[in-house]
């Protein structure tokens, strides 16, 4: 076998893996290159396709040049062959609880690092039970939630306690989505993200089990204690509900590892979804609690994945969204950071919260274009950033793999924006 491919991008011909691509090409002509790359998934005529697709997307005569890996989910073998092709996977095959370990495992055994969008508590903290230990021997980097899920909440909380010149308490992170001309009837997301979603909490129950054994040890108490409001609160002009993603559960894994590796006092974290009017909120809580009704059942299952756009009025599909509509949606996450301006060491303390930092994480085209572009950027990090990453492989959320990386840098080149925009003493 010659020499390992820098990049290989597995599930290329679906939406995430398509969007991807561009990416993958601009960064391995970068300054940060060159980088060889190439794609897998189960059919070589759809691969080829895909190329093409690419190639008049980046406006480039073709990419006939790029090798083209068959490897299947349900072939471990072939999984086996395509992992060991490459120093970094791209995994944009999805629902990962379904059809992850086997890409996971294989890249362990091979020496290979992994890198996906995952959204599913269940996988990510699946595999660092089951594979953290030797990742960590073998110096393999396996990082999920790299893209919308959850970049911008977890490098974003270190971010604003970058500037927050004091010790910060807690993070309150405020999602806010909305539609450049007002939003349109149609969809806005793939059906494989309401495949994922809909598997997590269909399964969230066996979390409990899952952590009692990968955390043995609770983190400390920490006060004064950061409590969710529910069921819905007033932001300036908006109404704020619990965001019910895997934000809240990745910021929190990054907490307790720098607390358990660098003696730091964790940082308290809740998420939110902002709506512009109140009957939009209330409908959002009639709907959350049907779905989640409808989740606990194998057949209210089957009809969520059969019928996604009707159970999700419209918002996923399995149709193709126009790119015009992509290209409209803008994102925004508001993270109040709270605390003191004093250093203070200990979990309780006492001492009125005196200062608060207000940061902003914002770009748009939240599913296809930051996530791809901070997915890509992942790879890139491990490829050719290794001594900034932690001392020894495993898995790991974004913020404990790249927060001493360019990472952050290199997403507002590329039009991501990342501020500060309050800063208060009391």
């Amino acid at each position: 076998m010659g020499e390992r491919l820098d990049i290989i991008v597995f599930g290329a011909t679906g939406v995430t893996g398509k969007y991807t691509l561009p990416y993958v090409y601009k960064f391995a002509k970068s300054a940060k290159g060159p980088m060889t790359w190439g794609i897998a998934g189960r059919s070589k005529q759809k691969l080829k396709d895909v190329l093409n697709e690419t190639a008049k997307r980046i406006g480039v005569n073709d990419l006939n040049h790029i090798p083209i890996i068959i490897a299947d989910v349900e072939d471990e073998d072939s999984i086996r062959r395509m992992t060991a092709q490459a120093k970094v996977v791209i995994n944009c095959c999805g629902p990962y609880q379904l059809y992850g370990e086997v890409v996971v495992k294989a890249c362990v055994e091979n020496g290979t690092h992994h890198v996906d969008v995952s959204g599913e508590s269940q996988f990510i903290e699946g595999m660092q039970l089951k594979y953290h230990k030797e990742a960590e021997e073998k110096g393999v980097y396996i990082v999920s939630a790299c893209g919308f899920d959850s970049v911008p909440s977890d490098l974003g909380t270190l971010f604003v306690e970058k500037h927050f010149e004091g010790t910060m308490n807690s993070v309150e992170v405020y999602l806010h989505c909305s539609q450049e001309g007002g939003f349109t009837p149609g969809p806005k997301t793939n059906y494989g993200t309401w495949a994922s979603a809909v598997n997590a909490v269909g399964n969230y129950w066996s979390l409990f089990s899952l952590r009692k054994k990968l955390y043995p040890k609770s983190l400390p108490a920490i006060q004064p204690k950061l409590s969710l409001k529910y069921p819905i609160h007033k932001m300036g002009n908006k109404w704020a509900l619990p965001f019910p993603a895997t934000d809240f559960d990745v910021v929190k894994r990054s907490q307790r590892y720098f607390y358990e590796n660098d003696e730091k006092r964790p940082i308290q974290v809740q998420c939110y979804v902002l709506m512009d009017s109140f009957i939009t909120a209330m409908s959002c809580i009639f709907l959350g609690f049907f779905f989640l009704l409808l989740t606990q059942f194998k057949f209210g299952r089957y009809l969520l994945l059969t019928y996604p756009e009707f159970f999700s009025l419209g918002f996923f599909s399995r149709k193709d969204i126009p790119e015009d509509v992509l290209q409209r949606l803008h994102f925004s996450f508001t993270l109040h950071g709270k605390g003191w301006k004093e250093i203070i060491t200990e979990n309780k303390c006492k001492i009125p919260i005196n200062k608060t930092v207000v940061g902003r994480v914002s770009a748009v085209n939240p599913g296809y274009g930051f996530t791809c572009l901070a997915l890509t950027l992942c790879a890139i990090m491990i490829l050719k950033e290794p001594k900034q990453l932690p001392v020894r492989g495993g898995v790991y959320t974004p913020a404990v793999a790249f927060s001493k990386t360019s990472f952050v840098e290199e997403l507002q080149r590329n039009g991501v924006t990342f501020e500060i925009i309050s800063n208060k003493e009391d």
